[in-house]
C-alpha cells in the first residue's frame, strides 16, 4: 500500500493491520468513518492517502443485472473499464454459480492490436499502478456490499496485457490475497495473456497458486497471426512449450481461451485441428501415451465473440459452437463455454472507452 510505511513512521506496528481491515474487510470510503483511528492519523490519511482515487465516468447494467460495467476516469486524464460479472445460482448447473466476478485492467490501453479486440484499436498508453488495479476491485466490493454480497473471483482479462505489467498485476495479486487484507485465495484469481512467454515463465516460479490462461483464438499460426499480431514473436508452438514447462513446475491446470468467430476459426475441421494440436501434436512432448490424467491439465473455453464497432467480424452461431465443442469433446479435450455477459451494454474490453462506441 503506497505511502503507507512513511505515513505510519512513529506509530504503532498495528496501526496496520487495523488500516487494512477497515480499507479491505469494512469497505470504508472516508478515513473519518475509522474511529478506531487517532483523528490525526486520519487527518494525514485523508490528505495522503486518498480512498476513491478512480473516479467513475460511467456505469452501466444489462437488463438482467448479470453483468455491470464500470467506466473510470484516472487522476492523468486516461480511461479504463471493470466489469462485474454475476453467475447466477440458476444457470443450468453451472461450477460458476453464485461467484462475483470481477474483471479488471491492467493498463490503459493495449499494444497488443489483436483484431477482434477494442482496446487494441485504441493502443497503449500506460500501465497501471498497482493501487489502480486494487481499486477497481475495492469499486465493485463497495457496489456488492450494499445488497450484502462479496466479490468471489478477480480476473485479468480487462484492458492490457497483464505480462506486459508483470511487478505491478503481481503486487496488486499480493494485496488481494493478503490474509490481513481483502483475503481472496489465490485460485480464486486469474490472470489472461496472449502468450507473453516471459510471464508465463515468471509465473511459474512464484509460490501463489494463481489460475493461468492463454489467450489462444485459433488452431495454427497462420490464423492466430491475423487474429494477433503478437503471433509473430510468440507462436503456439512457444507457447505451448512454455505452458508445458510451467504445468511441471506448478502442477497447476491451464485454461486456453477461444473465440468463437464466424468463418474464421470455428468450423469442424478447425475444432479437429485445435484438438490435435494441443493432445498429440505439442502437448507434453509429443507424448504417445497421453494419460487421462494429462488432459486433465489443461482445458479449453469457448466464448462467443462480443462484436466491436465496425469489426469485420462476427459470433459463431450457436449451433456452430455447440458442433465445434461436441467435436473437441469427442476428441478428449476438456471443454467449457463461457455463459454471454453483457452484449447490450458494450462489456467486451474496451467497448465502453473506445471513442467511436461512447454511448
Amino acid at each position: 500500500m503506497k505511502n503507507l510505511e512513511e505515513i505510519l513512521t512513529g506509530e504503532p506496528k498495528f496501526r496496520l493491520k487495523q488500516i487494512k481491515k477497515a480499507v479491505f474487510v469494512d469497505l470504508i470510503d472516508d478515513w473519518e468513518k475509522v474511529t478506531t483511528l487517532p483523528k490525526e492519523l486520519r487527518q494525514k490519511l485523508a490528505e495522503n492517502y486518498p480512498i476513491l482515487e478512480l473516479k467513475e465516468e460511467k456505469i452501466l447494467a444489462s437488463k438482467n443485472n448479470q453483468t455491470t460495467k464500470a467506466l473510470f476516469v484516472l487522476n492523468d486524464g486516461l480511461q479504463i473499464e471493470t466489469v462485474l460479472m454475476k453467475h447466477e445460482v440458476d444457470l443450468t448447473n453451472s461450477p460458476q454459480a453464485g461467484r462475483r466476478t470481477v474483471c479488471v485492467s491492467s493498463q490503459a490501453g493495449c499494444a497488443m492490436n489483436c483484431q477482434f479486440c477494442a482496446t487494441g484499436q485504441q493502443g497503449f498508453n500506460r500501465n497501471l499502478s498497482a493501487e489502480e488495479i486494487i481499486d477497481q476491485v475495492l469499486f465493485f466490493a463497495r457496489f456488492l456490499k450494499k445488497s450484502n454480497e462479496k466479490v468471489t473471483n478477480v480476473v485479468f482479462m480487462g484492458m492490457g496485457e497483464p505480462f506486459l505489467n508483470y511487478d505491478n498485476v503481481l503486487a496488486a495479486t499480493k494485496i488481494l490475497n493478503d490474509k490481513d487484507g481483502f483475503n481472496l485465495g489465490a485460485r480464486h484469481i486469474s490472470i489472461s495473456t496472449c502468450g507473453i512467454i516471459e510471464g508465463i515463465e515468471r509465473l511459474a516460479n512464484e509460490k501463489m497458486q494463481i489460475n493461468l490462461a492463454i489467450s489462444l483464438h485459433a488452431p495454427n499460426n497462420e490464423i492466430r497471426s491475423r487474429l494477433m499480431p503478437i503471433n509473430e514473436k510468440y507462436p503456439i508452438e512457444k507457447i505451448l512449450a512454455s505452458v508445458d514447462d510451467y504445468i511441471k513446475k506448478t502442477g497447476r491446470r491451464v485454461m486456453f481461451e477461444y473465440l468463437m468467430i464466424d468463418g474464421v476459426n470455428d468450423s469442424e475441421a478447425q475444432a479437429e485441428e485445435l484438438a490435435k494440436l494441443l493432445i498429440y501434436n505439442l502437448h507434453f512432448g509429443n507424448q504417445k501415451n497421453f494419460s487421462r490424467e494429462d488432459r486433465g491439465f489443461y482445458f479449453v473455453n469457448l466464448i462467443s465473440f462480443n462484436p466491436i464497432g465496425h469489426s469485420e467480424f462476427k459470433p459463431s452461431p450457436g449451433w456452430k459452437i455447440k458442433k465445434f465443442k461436441e467435436i473437441l469433446e469427442k476428441m478428449g479435450v476438456v471443454v467449457t463455454q463461457r455463459y454471454r455477459f453483457g452484449k447490450e451494454i458494450k462489456a467486451a474490453c474496451g467497448q465502453l472507452a473506445g471513442k467511436e462506441n461512447e454511448i
